[in-house]
């Protein structure tokens, strides 16, 4: 390997074990401190931030729930490369590189103090391993330097160790002495290889130490819901059982109660908080007679009834899966801010959650007698971490990001004229009903069929409206009404099926709703920004 490529090797091996000391002792003292002050967790909420919306909607309907941990390898793939180049550049211009990892720390410490939910304390994990990435830099590069400088002195040499004597007592007197150095210029080289590989294994080894412990106490910090299920007391107005004839026996439709593991999960939180029903708390203030701070004890003290509800994400396309329906078990949120006594002018609840994201729901749909939920329970369990642990909102009616707030710790009353939501000072509208929409299931879209008869079947949707009729048509031809399964509320999707006989050739089936106030479900293309799409789930199927 020649001079140039020993230099890029050894550099870009220093960069990297570099990140991974700073990275690693960061883990352990965020475990410490507090999860989401990790800088990587930190620099990459910040970058969803500032994600233009259409990039963030693309990467929702190209990666799914995958999309937190595709952001998080596209950061870790920008520091690596970053810190394999900082690494060759320290090798001569050390300091010019310390200062580029003070600035790129510098940035980790604003994004990690600048969070909504942020303390100044968050800015310790992120200090503590720039300390660590400038002491394990200036170490492998000054054993680096050692070693280059000697590898070169040995090249440099070689050619004058080889070169011809003038007499055979001169050869043989120059080639003890020649032997002699190079033999001290190997060793030297060994030598400081062997001290650059110590220093290289041994912050590599610190890393992996202080990764696997900051690894292992954050796993530790972990929140069973499972350990809650035996304080959930029983509903004072549970839900009836389920009517018969709410599932259709068709293969391929979507369940009329969909699992919790299945249900769709669309966030901001790169890292689950995880909160101790015993540390949880919320807290109603703003424009309210008195404030009120309710524990998780305090809570469950309060009437809970069940009730099955539909939620539906307004990222959803048409046609799209990010919609299901669960049994919730909560509090009447309506019960809980009256305890409050709103004010009168205050027309939106800012709902804050623990990792500090805010939701506006209008006080007045709170208030209408809907079943708005703080909810404890899905499908008969605690809620999964990942679903909100321990309490969250649920309201019928309204799309997510104006209702149904996760890890939820505060209410605030105040006026839309006053304080925007997160969602809506990104261009979102500030109040969002859900539209009627409708989905086929079966059969899929480009799915190969046989002529005669073929089921078409999907689910429906007009969140506290209901659903009274859907019609399904093939090639731009007449509607025709589907069968409907039943449903114990107005508040759920609706399973519906058609019997379509196909013919040979190419089709294009279609489905459209109509709710139970009497609209029907409109065909006009509308993108999901700012308020939810609309169209006619449409797709194409070949008969052979």
């Amino acid at each position: 390997m020649d001079f140039t490529s020993r230099r890029s090797v050894v550099g870009a091996f220093n960069g990297f074990a570099t990140l991974a000391a700073g990275l690693g002792v960061a883990l352990l003292a965020a475990a410490v401190v507090r999860p989401s002050a990790f800088p990587l967790l930190a620099v990459a909420d910040s970058v969803v931030d500032m994600t233009p919306e259409p990039v963030k909607q693309w990467a929702i309907r190209t990666f799914g729930e995958s999309d937190k941990l595709v952001l998080i390898i596209g950061v870790i793939v920008v520091l690596t490369a970053a810190s394999l180049a900082l690494g060759r550049l320290a090798l001569g211009r050390l300091t010019v590189a310390r200062w580029a990892v003070t600035v790129i720390g510098a940035l980790g410490v604003a994004a990690a103090v600048t969070r909504p939910d942020s303390a100044y304390t968050d800015a310790l994990p992120t200090l503590i391993g720039i300390v660590a990435a400038l002491g394990a830099l200036t170490l492998l590069t000054r054993r680096a330097e050692l070693l280059l400088k000697a590898a070169s002195a040995r090249q440099e040499a070689e050619p004058a160790d080889a070169g011809d004597t003038a007499s055979a007592d001169a050869e043989e007197a120059g080639a003890a002495e020649g032997a002699g150095a190079r033999s001290a210029r190997v060793e030297t080289v060994d030598r400081d290889r062997r001290r650059l590989l110590v220093a290289g294994a041994g912050t590599l080894g610190v890393a992996a130490v202080a990764g696997g412990v900051g690894g292992a106490l954050f796993r530790t910090l972990n929140v069973d819901p499972a350990s809650a299920a035996a304080a959930l007391p029983r509903p004072a107005r549970p839900a009836a059982p389920l009517p018969r004839g709410v599932d259709l026996p068709i293969p391929g439709l979507s369940p009329f109660t969909t699992p919790a593991d299945d249900f769709y999960r669309v966030d901001t939180a790169l890292i689950v908080p995880r909160i101790s029903p015993e540390d949880w708390t919320l807290r109603i203030h703003g424009m309210v007679e008195r404030e009120v701070e309710l524990t998780y004890a305090d809570l469950l003290k309060l009437p809970m009834f069940e009730h099955d509800t539909t939620l539906a994400c307004v990222s959803n396309e048409v046609g799209g899966d990010l919609v299901g329906n669960a049994r919730w078990l909560g509090a009447s949120l309506a019960d809980v801010l009256r305890m409050a006594r709103p004010r009168a002018g205050a027309d939106q609840i800012l709902s804050r959650s623990s990792d500090g994201m805010t939701i506006g729901t209008p006080v007045q749909t709170v208030l209408d007698g809907r079943d708005a939920q703080l909810a404890v329970a899905m499908n008969g369990a605690p809620l999964p971490l990942g679903h909100g642990f321990p309490v969250r909102m649920v309201v019928p009616g309204l799309y997510g990001y104006v209702s149904a707030t996760k890890w939820v710790t505060e209410l605030k009353l105040t006026r839309y004229a006053d304080e925007r939501a997160y969602w809506v000072d990104r261009g979102w509208a500030d109040r969002a009903e859900i539209k009627t929409a409708s989905r086929i299931d079966v059969p899929r879209s480009g799915a190969r069929l046989r002529p005669g008869r073929v089921t078409v079947a999907g689910v429906a949707w007009a969140q506290h409206r209901g659903v009274d009729a859907v019609e399904v048509r093939a090639d731009d031809g007449a509607w025709e009404e589907a069968r409907l399964a039943q449903v114990p509320g107005i508040d759920t999707w609706r399973q519906w099926a058609y019997d379509w006989q196909a013919t040979p050739g190419t089709h294009r089936l279609q489905v459209r709703a109509t709710d139970g106030e009497g609209r029907t479900q409109t065909g006009e293309e509308t993108p999901i920004a700012p308020d939810g799409s609309t169209g006619w789930h449409t797709l194409t199927v070949t008969v052979r």
